[in-house]
């Protein structure tokens, strides 16, 4: 029974979120649609399965959730402190910088996770991954302090992917 599920759900998460997307994209909350979706959830996996060879094995979903939270509060408040740069603070008073951030995590899906999530937050842009994966560039848009931003990144994100993906 348990390799009948895993061939019918290689990816169970992308399942679920592939059958939510399609509803919602319908605007048609009704069965049909909702089927349909399930079964281009269930399809869309199974045909892409053997080009995701090092899928993670274990993901801590409940701190999952909580990163999201962070990062969408980060999102917020990042967006105001941006307009207020914007509006304030004269060319000549920003501090613009790269920043390199020596990675602990080595699965390319946090890695990726946590380009995303840096690229998202504004102020902030993912431009470059080190050849061996071990250090992100990151541009900041007025940065004094380049080892705060640094740290800042390593210990709100980088240290809830660690959890996440171990």
């Amino acid at each position: 029974m348990g390799k009948v599920l895993n061939w019918l759900l290689p990816h169970p998460f992308l399942t679920a979120l592939l059958t939510i997307v399609w509803t919602l994209l319908q605007n048609d909350l009704s069965w049909g649609m909702f089927v349909f979706g399930l079964v281009l959830g269930i399809i869309i996996p199974i045909g892409t399965a053997r080009w995701w060879p090092d899928r993670p094995h274990r993901l801590a979903g409940g701190r999952m959730i909580v990163y999201c939270i962070i990062v969408i509060w980060d999102i917020i408040v990042a967006n105001v402190q941006v307009a207020w740069i914007v509006l304030t603070k004269p060319n000549n008073k920003m501090s613009p910088a790269w920043v390199v951030i020596p990675l602990d995590i080595r699965t390319p899906e946090a890695i990726t996770i946590l380009a995303g999530t840096i690229t998202l937050t504004p102020g902030t842009v993912s431009a470059d991954l080190s050849d061996e994966g071990h250090s992100l560039l990151v541009h900041a848009l007025d940065a004094p302090d380049v080892d705060a931003v640094r740290d800042d990144i390593k210990n709100r994100y980088e240290s809830r992917l660690l959890e996440i993906f171990k």
